[in-house]
């Protein structure tokens, strides 16, 4: 009978982990905890998402060759990081998916991008929110609970993420 039972959960397996993804690649959901991970803040800086707790984390996976990351940024600069950059309990986290801190430093300069611009080299990071599609942005609030997330870029969706950001941060 236990053997029964184990081999049924062993074959149901596979199917209850599959079941976690979403048809759209995510991995995670609003009312979750976010996934804790260490990153380069700059080249030879580690630091840890933790080291954020208390503040409103904006996080946002891209790639530098992609249209619709590259229609939304120029909206990241100027209507998200310009308004909450002086914002001691903000934070604006950008991880270029599969891209180097080569490009990144590129794809930032020629585009005069202020905020912070990161490489996430073989998706680790971004492996730990989706399976796939871009851009994605992910807000975590100050207990590390993920209070927003969106697929693509449209203004409509685009604009809910501009009100949930005022609504926690002040207008």
């Amino acid at each position: 009978m236990i053997r029964s039972i184990y081999f049924i959960l062993l074959i149901l397996f596979p199917f209850v982990a599959m079941s976690q993804q979403t048809p759209d690649g995510s991995l995670t959901r609003a009312g979750q905890q976010a996934p804790v991970f260490s990153f380069e803040l700059e080249r030879g800086k580690m630091i840890s998402l933790s080291d954020y707790k208390g503040k409103i984390v904006l996080i946002n996976f891209f790639a530098t060759w992609c249209p619709p990351c590259r229609a939304e940024f120029p909206r990241v600069q100027n209507e998200i990081w310009n308004k909450y950059k002086d914002n001691n309990n903000f934070v604006l986290l950008a991880f270029a998916r599969e891209e180097t801190w080569d490009t990144v430093t590129k794809f930032k300069q020629g585009n005069a991008f202020t905020f912070s611009i990161l490489p996430d080299e073989g998706r680790k990071i971004f492996s730990l929110y989706a399976t796939q599609s871009i851009p994605r942005n992910v807000i975590i609030d100050g207990e590390g609970t993920i209070i927003y997330q969106s697929i693509g870029y449209s203004p409509e969706e685009f604009e809910k993420m501009l009100q949930l950001l005022a609504s926690r941060l002040g207008s």
